[in-house]
């Protein structure tokens, strides 16, 4: 088997950005000391959960990448993988192993979130909402809130409202994030039959979407703030990148063209960065 012709199934740039985010709420909810192998273990655990519901995607999406010139390289479309089934059985056996490493190494909190964000990804999102609503990213966005969850849970399997305040955060990211990349592809998903929200409502109409999404995001940054849980770094970052980030979405308004989404798109990535880094920042100084 040619490892390399699969590889692009799982998403592995999308499944890290995820990845990062569970280590962050493990690390956010740090009271005591920095456990290395429950990292390690979280880590894997993720990206085995976050790898299966990527495949999945590919799996179910294989008619309408075919479509899209933006995908119709991948894998499946393009023929460099064949045997449907056979990557079916992969996604299975990933999401399988996830479970397991989580109940095994880590707690079945770990295992209930990793599942929950895989399930929303692979049947909520890519099954069910993507090529009936518009509403598809606003709930698919979930998994990436579960995985923060998860990066709680295995410091404390009890909610702790600091990674909780985390996932809500990471749950307005991604309609901003992801709706600057539909307007930048919205002829492919418009050729897809996929209605991403600038396909049923526009690129300007869209971008003022993005606008009140972003505020309400950038205010959730600061609720742990309120509630004590970070300092200086996390303040700066989320004042200073939640600016940043508002004033491209203004910059979409006026001008909603794809270079502009891009440079929007773009921003939202620095944007997660930068906040979710300030967590690492602030609870190293903590003590971790």
């Amino acid at each position: 088997m040619d490892i390399k012709r699969y590889l692009p199934l799982f998403k592995l740039k999308v499944c890290s950005l995820i990845t990062f985010s569970a280590v962050v709420g493990l690390i956010g909810a740090k009271t005591g000391g920095f456990s290395l192998s429950k990292a390690v273990f979280l880590i894997a655990a993720t990206m085995l959960a976050g790898c299966a519901a990527s495949a999945f995607n590919h799996y179910f999406d294989r008619d309408i990448d075919s479509v899209m010139a933006r995908t119709m390289k991948r894998p499946m479309p393009s023929g460099s993988v064949s045997g449907s089934k056979a990557v079916l059985v992969i996604s299975v056996a990933m999401f399988a192993l996830s479970i397991a490493l989580s109940l095994i190494a880590l707690n079945k909190m770990v295992a209930l979130h990793l599942a929950l964000g895989a399930f929303v990804y692979a049947v909520v999102y890519t099954a069910w909402l993507k090529r009936r609503s518009w509403i598809n990213i606003i709930i698919g966005g979930l998994a990436g809130s579960f995985a923060v969850l998860a990066g709680g849970a295995s410091v404390d399997p009890a909610l702790c409202l600091s990674p909780a305040l985390l996932a809500v955060v990471m749950f307005f990211w991604t309609p901003s994030h992801f709706w600057s990349f539909a307007i930048y592809y919205r002829k492919e998903y418009e050729l897809a039959g996929v209605p991403m929200l600038p396909v049923v409502i526009g690129d300007r109409r869209t971008a003022w979407y993005i606008l009140i999404n972003t505020v309400l995001l950038v205010t959730s940054s600061f609720v742990p703030v309120f509630f004590g849980y970070y300092g200086a770094a996390y303040i700066a970052a989320a004042a200073l990148g939640g600016a940043y980030f508002i004033y491209w979405n203004v910059r979409l308004i006026r001008s909603p063209v794809k270079e502009v989404a891009w440079k929007n798109f773009k921003t939202s990535m620095f944007y997660l960065g930068v906040l979710f880094g300030a967590v690492i920042v602030d609870m190293f100084f903590k003590g971790f």
